[in-house]
């Protein structure tokens, strides 16, 4: 499939592989994903992501993930699930952590032993996104996946960063808008 990958495209995906490894972690994550897209200069998924104002937000991205970890990569939707039965998610953290240290539910971090392969493993989630992306280049008639397939498809898969990315505005609807306009929503009414 990564000989169907634009250069936009390879470069994220590359980018994401350092992201992972400069942050300690064992595995690429949907996260790194977008990290390195928002690293990307030029093209659709660029041109949106500045469009939404997430060029301008990192801190804020990067807080959010970081919360997002320490509720041990729950998201929202579980946290307020879970509050419904009344848990409190963030009471059990505070209390693990002040048993364990700080970070001590954080995700991504472990035991693996990617070393011993030689190259740092996709997550289940990221590979889903690299499968989804291809679908929706596939959907738009597209011969080739890019950034903006790859953005697609982190906003539209479930999880912390879709929340964290609609928490900034950035809905599966409202990104694509932004990189093909308004007229985005008016052929997806008149074909349903």
């Amino acid at each position: 499939m990564f000989e169907r990958f634009a250069r936009d495209a390879r470069a994220t995906v590359k980018g994401a592989v350092v992201r992972a490894e400069s942050a300690g972690a064992d595995a690429v994550t949907e996260e790194h994903l977008l990290l390195a897209l928002l690293d990307q200069e030029g093209g659709r998924a660029s041109f949106a992501l500045a469009a939404l104002g997430l060029r301008d937000r990192r801190a804020s991205l990067d807080a959010a993930f970081t919360e997002a970890r320490r509720r041990g990569g729950l998201t929202r939707a579980d946290t307020d699930a879970l509050a419904g039965l009344g848990i409190d998610v963030g009471a059990i953290v505070s209390r693990v952590e002040g048993a364990h240290g700080e970070g001590a539910l954080a995700t991504g971090r472990g035991g693996r032993r990617w070393w011993w392969s030689g190259h740092r493993p996709f997550t289940p989630g990221a590979k889903a996104v690299l499968e989804n992306a291809l679908r929706v280049a596939l959907g738009r008639g597209d011969r080739f996946i890019g950034g903006e397939h790859l953005l697609l498809a982190l906003a539209a898969k479930p999880g912390v960063v879709a929340d964290v990315l609609t928490e900034h505005g950035a809905t599966y609807g409202a990104v694509r808008r932004a990189m093909y306009g308004p007229e985005a929503d008016e052929g997806r009414a008149q074909a349903g």
